[in-house]
């Protein structure tokens, strides 16, 4: 009966320290934040971190308020908890504020390891291209060389006469892992954000063995920001308004809810073939309206701006140069 009691109460601690710690990291990633890269005006291209007090508004320097706290983003992530709850602890402050109108956003993200990308991913954008639902996640890259800012230029190539806009929910990898349960797939994750995964139709489709990688990679092909939301500030990442708009006009519109795979299936697949790491951005997929199924195929031109918006993320805007 003492061996029984023993047992019980091993097992009850074991349970309540269990429940403790899932407690602690909920409580912890319960702060809603949107975290920001920068450069002031006024200093060059010294990259800060900072955290917005909303979308659009004036901006906490997050190394002016503590200095040892590292100069991007992805560098916070890699300090795990003590880098998150700095920031939370500087925008409670209210202190270090820098005007709106003094800085430059920079990319939430600047050199991720990887930049893992889905094709085929909404339901919708299946039936436009009159294609067949995916069985498993269709996975492509493109190089960190093609990331640049929320408000920053898009550069179309000599190389290439078709290019295209394509809006995506993306989302940053928070932690180390490989082998990852979907289960626990959400816990890896630092936050959402949006990019614009512009491509060359013709070099995806016809050129280089039709491989998809050089059409999807040239410089300034994947605009990304304005901000990185942390999670708990997204409701249901698969249950928001998104769209495209290129000079003012709607070429896209849609709902995450299309996804086909959703963001712990994407996190545990990959995870499966690679060690993901803090970092690593995930495109997930585009909805209907890409300009290479319009009849007749649209392509982007100088001089075209183009909007990408996800309902609680923001939007970027980025002109064709």
């Amino acid at each position: 009966m003492r061996l029984l009691l023993r047992s019980f109460c091993i097992f009850s601690k074991f349970i309540s320290q269990k429940n403790t710690a899932a407690t602690q990291r909920r409580d912890f990633n319960s702060a809603a934040m949107r975290l920001v890269q920068f450069c002031r005006h006024s200093d060059g291209k010294t990259i800060r971190v900072g955290v917005e007090k909303g979308e659009g508004l004036d901006v906490v320097d997050l190394n002016a308020f503590d200095p040892s706290m590292p100069s991007t983003i992805r560098e916070l992530l890699e300090l795990g908890d003590r880098g998150l709850q700095c920031a939370q602890r500087a925008i409670e402050s209210g202190q270090c504020m820098v005007d709106r109108a003094q800085i430059q956003l920079l990319s939430p993200i600047l050199a991720p390891e990887k930049v893992v990308c889905v094709g085929m991913n909404y339901r919708d954008h299946c039936l436009e291209q009159n294609a067949p639902i995916p069985n498993e996640p269709i996975i492509f890259s493109k190089f960190p060389s093609a990331i640049t800012g929320p408000y920053d230029d898009i550069t179309l190539p000599s190389e290439s006469q078709e290019v295209d806009w394509e809006v995506e929910l993306a989302f940053v990898i928070g932690r180390r892992g490989k082998h990852i349960r979907e289960e626990d797939a959400l816990s890896y994750v630092a936050g959402f954000t949006v990019a614009n995964d512009v491509s060359a139709r013709d070099w995806q489709m016809n050129r280089n063995g039709k491989q998809w990688l050089l059409g999807k990679t040239f410089d300034s092909f994947c605009p990304l920001g304005p901000a990185l939301i942390t999670t708990d500030a997204v409701k249901d990442p698969h249950n928001l308004g998104i769209r495209c708009l290129v000079n003012g006009d709607t070429v896209q519109s849609s709902n995450t809810d299309q996804m086909i795979f959703k963001t712990a299936a994407l996190v545990a697949w990959v995870s499966k073939f690679v060690t993901l790491t803090p970092g690593d951005v995930f495109l997930t997929g585009t909805p209907p309206g890409v300009g290479v199924f319009r009849t007749p195929p649209v392509f982007l031109k100088k001089g075209d701006i183009v909007e990408c918006q996800i309902d609680q993320l923001g939007s970027i805007i980025n002109k064709v140069v």
